[in-house]
C-alpha cells in the first residue's frame, strides 16, 4: 500500500473499479481481436506480451501497435473499428475476473457498501462483459466511455458514479491500473489505488502516478477500506 496513515483516512463508503486490467482480465480476448484484425490484412500476429500492456488504454492503442504507419485519420479509424468489430464478435471467450477479486467484491457488499464500475471501454461491449460474467446485476453503478462527452482522465465520470451511488468523492476508492485513472480520480477528490497486477507498462514507474496506494494483488484492496472503516478483514 501506500504511505497515507490509516488514523488519517476519511472513511471508504464506496469502492468504484476500472474494468480491464483491475476488475477483469480481458487482455487474451482483445489481443486475439487484434489478432485477427491483422490476420485479415496478411499480417502476423502482434507481441503478446507488449499488446498485454496497451490494453489498458484502449482501442487506439491497439490499434496503434498494429498498424504504427497508418496516419491518414480515417484510415486510422476505419481500423480502429474493425478490431472493435472483432472483439464484439468473441468478447468474453478468456475473460474472468483476476483472482481475489470476487472475495473483495462479497467482502464489500456484506459490509453493505456500494461499489461500481468506471471505464473508458464502450457501454456496448462492457454491457456485454459484465452481463456475461453476472456482474452487471452486482454493481451498484457503471459509467462507460460513452456515457458522458467526457472520459477519463477527466473526472466527470468518476463525479457521475458518485452522484448514482449518492456517495461523496471524498468517501470514495477508485482503483485502476493506468495513469488516466489516477489522474482522474485525484481530481475528483477521491482516494486513488493503481491496480499494479494489472496491466501496467514495465517501464512505468507507478511511483510516479501521485496515487494514495499501490495494491499488488486485488485482495489488498481490503486493507485499505478495512483501515478506514474498522471492518473486519476477510481471510483469504
Amino acid at each position: 500500500m501506500g504511505s497515507a496513515e490509516s488514523n488519517s483516512l476519511t472513511p471508504v463508503h464506496a469502492v468504484l473499479f476500472d474494468l480491464d486490467g483491475t476488475l477483469l482480465d480481458t487482455a487474451d480476448d482483445l489481443v486475439n481481436a487484434l489478432d485477427a484484425l491483422l490476420a485479415s490484412v496478411g499480417r502476423p500476429p502482434a507481441d503478446r506480451q507488449i499488446a498485454r500492456s496497451q490494453v489498458s488504454q484502449g482501442s487506439v492503442a491497439l490499434t496503434r501497435l498494429g498498424f504504427p504507419e497508418v496516419l491518414d485519420t480515417d484510415e486510422f479509424e476505419r481500423l480502429r473499428l474493425q478490431f472493435l468489430d472483432h472483439y464484439n464478435a468473441a468478447v468474453c471467450i478468456d475473460t474472468a475476473a483476476y483472482a481475489g477479486i470476487e472475495t473483495i467484491l462479497k467482502w464489500i457488499e456484506a459490509a453493505g457498501i456500494p461499489w461500481g464500475i468506471v471505464t473508458n471501454k464502450p457501454g456496448f461491449l462492457t454491457a456485454q462483459v459484465l452481463a456475461h460474467l453476472g456482474l452487471d446485476q452486482r454493481a451498484a453503478c457503471v459509467v462507460s466511455g460513452d456515457t458522458l462527452p467526457r472520459r477519463k482522465p477527466h473526472p466527470d465520470p468518476l463525479l457521475l458514479a458518485c452522484q448514482q451511488i449518492q456517495r461523496q468523492p471524498q468517501h470514495c476508492l477508485y482503483v485502476g491500473d493506468d495513469p488516466r485513472d489516477i489522474h482522474a480520480g485525484n481530481a475528483a477528490g477521491m482516494y486513488t489505488a493503481v491496480a499494479a497486477y494489472g496491466y501496467v507498462d514495465p517501464q512505468m514507474d507507478v511511483n510516479t502516478w501521485g496515487a494514495d496506494f499501490i495494491v499488488d494483488q486485488p485482495l489488498a484492496i481490503q486493507q485499505i477500506v478495512s483501515l478506514s472503516t474498522r471492518i473486519p478483514k476477510v481471510e483469504d
